[in-house]
């Protein structure tokens, strides 16, 4: 399995990305050097399919397969991608504040911790479906990992097409999210562009 072992606030900068996006509290004080360059419309479209693609920790064989099933689907392509990338259970572990990062969230669905609608899945890039019920296994709740994590992301807010209850790590998907609804610094349009030529 491939692993992206970049220094996160490394590749914030390259970016333009706040650390916050992912789920780090940390601030990153340096400026990029490529501020003054002109970037050309393909660098663009280029940065922002680089974005989407490292805010949820997926590849570029994936991604690719995502585009080409949000382009089948009723609907702007632009939007179907951002909520099937929305709609990944590692993606709804995180946005459910079960985990302070979505590459913690990855590990946590990896290590058979979730249960979806009372079944066991691991598998970090499973769309969930509207009315599905997420919870953390009974054996994992009392785990001190699980007691640092309420801690820490107790503060946030869910999005709204999302019901939880953080003290009881369980969760409902009310439904999937419009774009409206998903508050990541992307501008889709550019990625239908780099894509459909």
């Amino acid at each position: 399995m491939a692993v992206n072992r970049v220094p996160v606030l490394k590749r914030c900068r390259a970016l333009g990305l706040e650390p916050s996006v992912l789920g780090y509290d940390k601030k990153s004080n340096r400026n990029f050097a490529r501020a003054g360059k002109k970037v050309s419309e393909y660098g663009l479209q280029m940065r922002e399919k680089q974005k989407a693609k490292f805010i949820y920790g997926v590849l570029e064989k994936p991604f690719r397969n995502y585009y080409e099933k949000a382009d089948r689907m009723k609907g702007l392509t632009g939007e179907n991608l951002m909520t099937m990338l929305e709609s990944r259970l590692d993606n709804v572990v995180f946005r459910m504040n079960f985990a302070r990062t979505r590459r913690e969230a990855r590990q946590i669905v990896d290590h058979k911790h979730v249960l979806v609608n009372g079944k066991c899945v691991n598998i970090p890039s499973y769309l969930v479906k509207a009315g599905d019920v997420i919870e953390i296994r009974e054996k994992s709740k009392s785990l001190q990992r699980y007691k640092d994590i309420v801690e820490v992301t107790g503060g946030r807010l869910f999005p709204e097409w999302i019901d939880a209850d953080v003290e009881a790590l369980k969760g409902t998907v009310k439904s999937l999210p419009t774009r409206a609804q998903i508050d990541v610094p992307v501008n889709e349009m550019l990625i239908v562009e780099l894509y459909s030529k």
